[in-house]
């Protein structure tokens, strides 16, 4: 028999709606303020686990149609090849460069290599802490 859980499932997708909103958030003011990609990363993974638990792996994975391992290989990548790009023009690893650039909806926009560095950062361990997890329940069950 089946249980139905009508309310979890409801308060579920109203709460993953403010994880997410307050993970990306972390992950903006990062560069600024305390947060970042770890930060951020962590808590964007909960909103994720927060609905494996509340349904079934295989339900979530129809509509979030990731590979977590890959999605891991690619912050890995973002974010050293971020670090690592200032090297071909003769700057030091990790060297991160900012402009001003006029957005038409958000007007002057500061936009920095950091940006680049932390999505790598938050992809990495939204990828690994949702892979760990996952694995851990495979065994258990």
């Amino acid at each position: 028999m089946k249980i139905n859980d009508v309310i979890l499932q409801t308060v579920t997708k109203i709460v993953v709606f403010i994880i997410l909103t307050f993970g990306v958030e972390l992950f903006i003011s990062g560069h600024n303020d305390p947060g970042g990609g770890f930060s951020g990363g962590l808590v964007l993974a909960s909103a994720l686990l927060l609905l494996y638990m509340t349904y079934d792996i295989e339900t979530v994975h129809q509509g979030i149609p990731f590979d977590f391992k890959k999605i891991a290989g690619l912050g890995v990548f973002l974010a050293v090849s971020s670090s690592a790009i200032p090297m071909l023009f003769s700057n030091q690893f990790l060297t991160q460069k900012k402009g001003e650039f006029a957005l038409a909806v958000f007007g002057n926009t500061e936009l920095s290599m950091v940006l680049l560095f932390e999505a790598g950062v938050a992809l990495t361990v939204v990828g690994v802490v949702v892979t760990i997890l996952l694995t851990i329940s495979e065994d258990v069950s």
